[in-house]
């Protein structure tokens, strides 16, 4: 979003809320109690489709997001000569074994697809395919996985900003060896080199130089990556990573739900002293984001952890009054500030600069919606205080992000007066999360 307009290209057809320019977010007339089931997980949905499009035969994907991201993700697949056919949540993908049509791809926002998919085209026999991706994405840095591909023979030229998208990629096979990488940045450059690894004609050793400021996600990809096949080995601190050379091969695999989405709901129920069960979520889940929970109970939520569900209780005032880094657990970074103005004490969020190079400036974006709505709030370069406050309902931008909109609509769950501009979108994660809000009985308003 650049002033207001918004990129209305990458809104994908599963984009529920496509011209609805705004949403009124006010508190609900009842209590807060009942049930919730979350979408498939966003991080898992598109490590899972890239995987099964570089293996040579028919993969079952169960449980996939229908989302923007993924939806991109798909369009771009299909372009390449992928087969994939989508009935609801369930999807059927004939990978071709990394035998790539050449064609100019379009991946929105997704910027699960804009770290992913270069390495696996890259390494490719042949093949040449220009990228392009919405005006937020052409914002975000790309230059440390483009440039650890390039040191590897890679051949990956910038066509417009230098480490920044649009890309032109040829693709040609690659020996493979060892590279150095950053990973204070984004965690997501990571994976795409060890997406890319088993393609390498000899083993990809993969060194951090730093620190990885999600190390969970990393752990998810090398997960996911040996249930397709590969073989991969790595030091308990994920600093030192090796995949040898190999294929993936077909799997039916069925996708966990959306743990970040979850806290959004979790959130609801400490805000209101609701009840929240979300049924498809468990806090053994591997997604770093159930974490969040930790911080419910240390602002006084009971939290009830069963076999196929999580259920929050929300207290009657929360408790403030601690400093917390959210660096494992970053997307919940903005859920906790839009909670914080309701505790009884300051809340310090540190640790987390790295998300100001997400789809949006999070801190600063936070931070002035914060203001705007009455809070005090401090900014700091890796994170914010936020004192607590009376927010005054008023209209705010969304940024063209989606943990922006629904972070901003938990405010509005206690707050009358507050509108959201552009809340389409919040299908980048969870296309239905208006709906479901509204399942609670929060009055949800759409306007054209």
């Amino acid at each position: 979003m650049k002033d207001g307009n918004v990129d209305e290209r990458a809104r994908s057809p599963w984009t529920p809320l496509k011209g609805v320019q705004q949403v009124a977010v006010a508190p609900s007339s009842k209590k807060i109690d009942g049930e919730v089931t979350i979408p498939g997980s966003k991080s898992l949905t598109n490590r899972a489709f890239i995987m099964s499009a570089l293996a040579k035969g028919t993969s079952t994907l169960k449980g996939f997001l229908r989302s923007d991201d993924a939806y991109w993700c798909i369009d771009a697949l299909k372009k390449l000569g992928v087969s994939i056919d989508v009935d609801g949540d369930v999807a059927k993908v004939t990978g071709t074994g990394q035998k790539w049509s050449s064609d100019d791809l379009y991946i929105g926002a997704a910027g699960t697809v804009a770290r992913f998919l270069p390495g696996s085209l890259v390494t490719a026999n042949d093949g040449e395919w220009k990228i392009e991706a919405s005006e937020s994405m052409t914002k975000r840095p790309v230059a440390p996985l483009i440039e650890a591909l390039r040191s590897l023979g890679g051949h990956i030229t910038y066509e417009k900003k230098e480490g920044f998208y649009p890309l032109l990629i040829k693709g040609k096979p690659l020996d493979g060896g060892e590279v150095t990488l950053s990973g204070k940045i984004s965690s997501q450059y990571i994976s795409g080199l060890l997406i890319a690894g088993p393609y390498f004609k000899s083993p990809l050793k993969v060194s951090i130089t730093d620190h990885i400021v999600q190390h969970a996600y990393v752990r998810l990809t090398l997960d996911l990556m040996e249930a397709f096949g590969a073989t991969v080995s790595y030091n308990e601190e994920l600093t030192e990573m090796t995949v040898s050379p190999s294929v993936y091969t077909p799997q039916d695999v069925t996708l966990e739900a959306d743990a970040s989405t979850a806290c959004y709901f979790f959130a609801l129920a400490a805000l209101n002293n609701g009840r929240v069960r979300v049924t498809n979520v468990t806090a053994e889940t591997k997604q770093p984001d159930i974490e969040f929970l930790t911080i419910l109970e240390k602002m006084g939520c009971t939290v009830t952890k069963g076999e196929t569900y999580v259920e929050v209780q929300g207290p009657a005032k929360l408790k403030g009054g601690f400093r917390i880094s959210m660096r494992e657990m970053s997307d919940q970074t903005l859920t906790l500030a839009a909670m914080a103005p309701f505790a009884d004490g300051p809340i310090t969020i540190t640790e987390v600069e790295h998300i100001r190079y997400h789809e949006s400036n999070r801190i600063k974006v936070m931070a002035d919606s914060l203001k705007a709505l009455g809070i005090k709030v401090e900014e700091y370069q890796d994170g914010l205080k936020v004192y607590p406050g009376t927010p005054q309902g008023t209209t705010l931008d969304t940024y063209d992000d989606h943990r922006v909109a629904m972070s901003l609509a938990l405010i509005g769950t206690q707050v009358s007066g507050v509108e959201l501009v552009d809340p389409g979108c919040v299908s980048k994660t969870c296309p239905s999360f208006f709906d479901l809000l509204a399942t609670f009985g929060v009055n949800v308003i759409e306007k054209a």
